[in-house]
């Protein structure tokens, strides 16, 4: 069965929170501790407009994964930089969906007037380390133990993809 891309619909909600909720409660790729509800979800991609494009993977009726985009920060000075996500449901890792999603996500952000992407990764994450380099982002920084779940303590590093 093929693969689409596409634009997130409402009836989408059930099926993204199930995957961001697998991720809160057992990794620490999110620093979320508690599950999301999904009305909340759902306010969440009520958001999405042009310029914050929120993508799906699907596979008949299957939901594989998701890829956004939001303001990197609120002052206007940062209006041409957004913040990418993305989410892959926990049996679909290593087929190549990530980097479809966020490849997908970055030809809709060049549509836009924005000119950087930047990712955020909870660290160590190989996986989407490799995915955010093989699309041409580059390491920028990395905040020592700035977050901290499941009791430990977990650095963040920054990629940046100028557009």
């Amino acid at each position: 069965m093929a693969t689409e891309i596409r634009r997130v619909r409402r009836s989408d909600t059930a099926a993204i929170t199930d995957i961001y909720n697998w991720y809160i409660a057992n990794t620490v790729i999110t620093f979320e501790e508690e599950p999301v509800r999904e009305q909340d979800m759902q306010r969440r991609i009520d958001s999405v407009d042009n310029e914050n494009p929120w993508l799906v993977m699907v596979e008949g009726d299957e939901l594989l994964g998701y890829a956004y985009a939001v303001p990197w920060k609120a002052r206007a000075a940062y209006r041409y930089s957004k913040e990418t996500t993305v989410y892959l449901h926990r049996d679909c890792f290593g087929r190549g969906h990530g980097t479809q999603l966020m490849q997908s996500l970055i030809e809709e952000i060049c549509k836009t007037p924005i000119h950087v992407l930047i990712a955020g990764i909870a660290l160590p994450n190989e996986g989407s380390v490799a995915l955010h380099e093989k699309l041409g982002f580059r390491k920028i920084g990395q905040f020592e133990e700035v977050g901290c779940k499941f009791n430990k303590p977990v650095d963040v590093g920054y990629w940046q993809l100028t557009l």
